[in-house]
């Protein structure tokens, strides 16, 4: 049987494989789930949103205002903000358990009462898996100046 040390101790490769397999998995799922979200937001469907923001689901958007799952919903659901774009790209995620940390630019346009919007913005969003599905609980969003 092959071994791996780790710290001293030597551990059965057939024992760390699939914990990294499991990681890798939870890794693209919830890389899917960003984009799927950057879509929803694009597309205004409240339901997809309403399913894949945890009830206590807070952000922190670029203006500093704090608005929760409820104000996601709704705006959707108005369709204001319209999005034209809304997009993540240079995403890296921490896998920490049944919690993981996402960070990685946003870019959106588009317009809000009326007016037009192009913004990018540096995002970190945490999730946690509750019954078996990820679930964002909080983002926190910060303006990048263009260059």
């Amino acid at each position: 049987m092959k071994k791996s040390t780790f710290a001293g101790v030597a551990i059965p490769l057939s024992v760390i494989a699939p914990m990294y397999a499991a990681a890798a998995n939870d890794e693209q799922a919830i890389l899917q789930l960003e984009h799927r979200l950057c879509d929803a937001f694009q597309k205004s469907v409240a339901d997809f949103i309403a399913k894949s923001e945890d009830e206590i689901h807070t952000l922190t958007n670029s203006h500093s205002q704090v608005s929760g799952r409820q104000d996601d919903i709704a705006d959707a659901r108005s369709g204001d903000p319209h999005y034209d774009e809304f997009s993540n790209r240079d995403m890296k995620v921490r896998l920490c358990g049944d919690a993981a940390v996402v960070t990685g630019v946003t870019s959106v346009k588009g317009t809000s009462k009326s007016k037009a919007f192009a913004v990018e913005v540096q995002f970190t969003d945490t999730f946690i898996r509750r019954d078996g599905a990820w679930k964002i609980v909080a983002g926190h969003a910060t303006k990048l100046e263009r260059q």
